[in-house]
């Protein structure tokens, strides 16, 4: 699908979606509690669907109404009896992470399929202390995955510089064993927040996990998933950060409600961000407004807040001076290598960027001129090239713009009905 920007967002008020990185992890705790659980989450994505399909193949009851969904747990012994369970993980890396552990503590055989770049992603690190723990894959690299026999407790060692969601996947399998593990991260834990957000999943659902020492988790075995009967995702700081962005490069004011200031979402981070670039940023009752301002290039640190990048280099694109974002490595290993497509496409509508090894250094200008660009298939590149048009004095042309429908399916329609802009689908 290719969309023609035909009008920037023009300001007003938009609700956050609901976060698919709370989505992902209260879904998996209601499918391994004692009860069923009402998963409160009014709005879905291609992700988050594709953690519920494979729930539902593991053979938990998962089925969506009007505001969520309704859970019903899988059996904790599955078995390795009969065909595997097939589990379609479609682009969600979350999805894959988290699920290839809790298939090994439940003993359960099952072949992981994955879409797009999903099977280049690195798995390494867990893969090697999965097998060494007792389960057998098959070899990295291939859709699908093919899991068999049964997690073992233990001492898990994970570097931290690779993906915290394989210490998540760790975390929601290694209650279901007999005996304690150790989860030992070795170096720092980048994205922590999101191990955070896992840990809080957890203790809704009455699994203790301890932290004596910071980065090593103590897991007591044979822990029982409590349902808490509901729960609910919060609103997605990751998306909002996209109108909030809009606002500080744009016109017009623009607000976000259904936010929490207080939720353990890294990129919560957005609002410290967008006040050091010298927006304005007023916080009132789960509502974030923001108004244009006199933009600042700065220096970031974006290895607790990856996935704010893109957005971030938009807002440097028109910042007056020079903006370095660093730490973002990580990022080469996402949907698209990001560092490269993020200066690919805003290049393409006019911006000064450069990559770096593990970041992007980024001129600032007065404006850019708009153009053409591509999503690569990656839908957070798609939605920061069409928040960008509101720094563009020409049309904005967007490539594989469905894109979108990882994280964010009605993002264009928000994007007019909700703050006044325009598009047009081309083809």
């Amino acid at each position: 699908m290719t969309v023609r920007i035909t009008k920037p967002v023009q300001g007003g008020t938009v609700k956050a979606i609901a976060s698919k990185s709370e989505a992902h992890r209260l879904l998996i705790c209601a499918a391994l509690a004692d009860g069923e659980t009402f998963v409160s989450c009014p709005s879905r994505s291609e992700d988050i669907d594709a953690t519920a399909r494979c729930l539902q193949a593991l053979g938990a009851g998962v089925e969506y109404g009007q505001s969520g969904f309704a859970v019903s747990p899988v059996k904790r012994d599955q078995g390795n009896a009969g065909r595997p369970h097939a589990l379609d993980c479609g682009e969600s890396g979350s999805t894959l992470r988290f699920l290839l552990p809790v298939c090994g503590a439940l003993g359960a055989s099952a072949d992981l399929h994955m879409g797009g770049r999903l099977p280049e992603r690195p798995l390494s690190a867990l893969f090697d202390e999965m097998v060494s723990h007792g389960c057998t894959l098959s070899g990295q690299g291939r859709s699908p995955l093919k899991c068999e026999g049964r997690l073992k407790n233990g001492t898990y060692a994970l570097p931290g510089n690779i993906s915290s969601q394989f210490v998540s996947g760790l975390l929601f399998a290694l209650p279901l064993l007999p005996g304690d593990s150790m989860i030992r991260v070795t170096g720092q834990l980048e994205s922590r927040p999101y191990v955070d957000m896992t840990l809080d999943a957890l203790r809704l659902f009455g699994v203790e996990v301890t932290e004596d020492e910071t980065n090593v988790f103590c897991v007591r075995g044979g822990q029982q998933f409590h349902s808490p009967k509901t729960a609910t995702a919060g609103g997605d700081w990751s998306n909002a950060a996209f109108w909030l962005v809009a606002g500080a490069i744009g016109k017009s004011d623009i607000t976000c409600t259904g936010l929490d200031l207080r939720s353990r979402q890294g990129d919560r981070a957005i609002v410290e961000l967008l006040s050091r670039y010298g927006a304005r940023v007023d916080c009132l009752n789960g509502a974030v407004t923001v108004s244009p301002g006199s933009l600042r290039g700065m220096v970031i640190d974006a290895g607790d807040t990856p996935d704010l990048v893109p957005v971030l280099a938009a807002a440097a694109s028109v910042a007056e001076g020079k903006t370095i974002i660093r730490n973002a490595g990580r990022l080469r290993i996402k949907e698209s290598d990001r560092l490269h497509t993020v200066a690919v496409s805003l290049s393409g509508l006019g911006a000064d960027i450069a990559e770096t090894e593990d970041g992007l250094v980024i001129n600032g200008k007065n404006a850019l001129a708009g153009g053409e660009t591509q999503s690569f298939g990656d839908h957070r590149i798609a939605m920061t090239a069409a928040v960008l048009s509101s720094a563009c004095t020409g049309a904005v042309i967007i490539h594989d713009a469905q894109a979108v429908r990882k994280s964010y399916p009605g993002f264009f329609d928000d994007f007019s009905s909700a703050l006044g802009g325009g598009y047009e689908i081309v083809t």
